[in-house]
């Protein structure tokens, strides 16, 4: 029998990891999707700590009226002003298991419109 769907998704981000580590000068720009919610983070994995986060939950973000695809965009576009405040460019994208698909993509597209390389 085949993995279930939540163990499948842990062995993608396993896999992941083992390429994409966040350092000071090219931190981890994470993803976690819940069902009705999304957060981005930018990691610095050597020293492990959290640069910058965004997330749907944010009052500015929250207050806008969408779908979860559009507020997603959005959130992309916060986490890159954000790390253009803190002086970061170059980001490693970490999807953390989710297809590259849907709400991640929208985030990850609404980031780059904002000046974030990836």
């Amino acid at each position: 029998m085949g993995l279930s769907k939540t163990q499948r998704k842990y062995r993608i981000r396993r896999r992941i990891r083992k390429v994409s580590n966040g350092t000071a000068e090219r931190p981890r720009l994470s993803v976690f999707r819940s069902n009705s919610e999304i957060y981005a983070q930018l990691i610095d994995d050597v020293k492990g700590v959290t640069l910058a986060a965004a997330s749907s939950r944010d009052k500015d973000i929250a207050a806008v009226k969408g779908n979860k695809t559009e507020i997603a965009a959005l959130v992309g576009k916060a986490i890159a002003e954000k790390s253009k405040a803190a002086g970061i460019e170059k980001v490693a994208f970490d999807r953390g298991g989710n297809l590259y698909h849907g709400r991640v993509k929208s985030l990850a597209e609404g980031a780059r419109e904002a000046g974030l390389k990836f």
